[in-house]
């Protein structure tokens, strides 16, 4: 039986569609089981009351992950929450990050790079075989 890993998979919601094309190559990729602690569009943390409120709920749900996953496009270099999502991950709980160039993507984001642990490429064997790495 596979191992089950948690995963925190951050995103923007203005990228959400390389999102939810992820989840489907992890939900697709043989012989690998995980659960998903993402934040999803509809989850009640967006309505948070403030931004503390909001850093609280990603850093409750990452304690429980056993790898970070982080979208690497040039954007994320210029989003605040991506820093923040680094900072949990990496400050606060040491957690393994995962890289992930975007389909078609040959920039990646320098933060996001320098601060993770492997960069996968955007294909379900590159990425699974990289969560095993972080995560044996």
């Amino acid at each position: 039986m596979a191992k089950n890993r948690n995963l925190f998979i951050s995103h923007s919601w203005a990228y959400g569609d390389a999102y939810e094309k992820l989840v489907r190559m992890l939900n697709n990729a043989p012989r690998f089981v995980y659960s998903n602690y993402s934040v999803p569009k509809h989850d009640p943390v967006h309505e948070a009351p403030n931004t503390q409120a909001l850093y609280d709920a990603i850093k409750a749900k990452v304690r429980f992950c056993d790898v970070v996953l982080i979208m690497a496009g040039v954007y994320s270099t210029y989003s605040d929450w991506i820093n923040k999502e680094i900072t949990i991950a990496k400050t606060d709980f040491n957690k393994p990050l995962l890289a992930v160039k975007p389909w078609a993507t040959k920039r990646v984001s320098t933060t996001v790079a320098n601060a993770a642990d492997e960069i996968a490429a955007w294909n379900s064997n590159s990425i699974v075989s990289a969560i095993r790495r972080l995560n044996p």
